[in-house]
Order: C-alpha cells, then sequence, then structure tokens
C-alpha cells in the first residue's frame, strides 16, 4: 500500500494521461467487440472517456467505490453500481491506476465476466486487471492532474545532506 510519502513520487500530466489511455484504447481495439465501458469513479472517468472515444463507444457507465483518501488507502466498497447482463461479459471496467487490486477484485465478485483494464498497474495489485498501460513500482504515489495545482517544487538534492567532503 502507497502513501503520499512514498519512496518515490509520480506527477501524471494531463497530456500523459491522454497519450496513455488512447495507447489503451490501441490495446484494447482488436480484444473483442465492445457493449461498453464502466469507468470506477472517480480515477477511472477520465481515461474511460478517452477510452470510449477511441473505440466509438457510446455506452458508458459508472461503477462508484470509496477506497482512497487523499492520503491512504482504506477497505474498498461499492457505493453503486450499474445494472449489466451475462455478469458483466462483453464491458470494459477502467480505472486510472490498480494499486493493491482490492477494487478490481471486489468488481470481479459482480461481474467476473467483464475486462479489466487500467492506465497504471502496481506490481500488488497487476494480476487482478486483464490490460493495462504501464507498471509503476508498488512504492510509488501517482499524482494524478485532476487532484494537482501549480505550485513550487524543492528540488530532488535539496532533502540530502551532502556526502562528506562534498
Amino acid at each position: 500500500m502507497s502513501t503520499p510519502n512514498s519512496q518515490k513520487n509520480l506527477h501524471v500530466t494531463w497530456d500523459e494521461m491522454h497519450r496513455y489511455s488512447k495507447a489503451l484504447a490501441w490495446r484494447l481495439l482488436d480484444v473483442k467487440p465492445w457493449k461498453g465501458i464502466v469507468a470506477v469513479t472517480r480515477g477511472g472517468m477520465v481515461p474511460a472517456c478517452i477510452v470510449a472515444r477511441e473505440l466509438d463507444i457510446k455506452k458508458v457507465e459508472t461503477l462508484c467505490v470509496s477506497s482512497y483518501d487523499h492520503q491512504q488507502q482504506r477497505k474498498a466498497q461499492i457505493l453503486k453500481k450499474p445494472e449489466l447482463e451475462n455478469e458483466g461479459e462483453g464491458w470494459i471496467i477502467i480505472d486510472d491506476l490498480v494499486d493493491s487490486g482490492n477494487t478490481f477484485k471486489l468488481s470481479r465478485e459482480i461481474f467476473p465476466k467483464a475486462h479489466y483494464a487500467c492506465v497504471y498497474a502496481k506490481p500488488d495489485g497487476a494480476a487482478t486487471t486483464d490490460t493495462y498501460m504501464t507498471g509503476v513500482s508498488q512504492d510509488t504515489w501517482i499524482h494524478f492532474p485532476w487532484d494537482l495545482e501549480m505550485q513550487y517544487s524543492q528540488p530532488l538534492a535539496s532533502g540530502r545532506t551532502p556526502a562528506p567532503g562534498g
């Protein structure tokens, strides 16, 4: 489980999110004909919108899951789910990130035949997704563009103690 105090921070720009979401759509293009997309709120809404556009999918639903606050992960709980037939077969469930895999594990209990996709995957959760775009280490905290504001950033070296003789 990662927190903002993790060793690594990855700041994702809007352009990067768009580029990786479009690349995710390329991976999903020839998998099968899709009935629709389910965006895991809130992080999955942006990539789901981009993938829906690229795959020309008109049906977009939401699966409302609460598992994070801005500082830590907690037990996932479903707040709202779409009504999908055939246990989600033919549907893509999309999130921005799979971290521990808890959200997708919980979702698979409801929609076991859906295809699970995300933009970023960490090692602990990668096995819970069927398709992802890029992997990151478990100790990386990803800062998504919808969670950020422009502000000063300390240089990486500013927090280090100088080496002896340096």
